[in-house]
């Protein structure tokens, strides 16, 4: 697993929606004075292990940055609070 430096949108051309759903969590702390994001999904509950750790995506600052204005173009209904 690696720390998520940035993004890049790519075309799709068949998408659906997965079949299954999970929870994830996320906790943030700091390692050689870098602040991170770790996000972490659980099996669903068709797997072998449900809720077991199977993804983990740790973001810096500036992916941080990057997914805030994905969230933002994606979801602009988001910043009507």
């Amino acid at each position: 697993m690696a720390v998520v430096t940035g993004f890049t949108r790519v075309p799709r051309a068949r998408l659906g929606v997965h079949p299954t759903s999970t929870e994830c969590e996320y906790i943030d702390f700091e390692s050689h004075g870098q602040r991170l994001l770790q996000l972490s999904t659980g099996g669903s509950g068709q797997r072998q292990n449900p809720g077991k750790v199977s993804q983990t995506l740790q973001l810096n600052k500036s992916a941080a940055r990057s997914l805030h204005e994905i969230l933002e173009t994606t979801f602009p209904e988001l910043g009507d609070r």
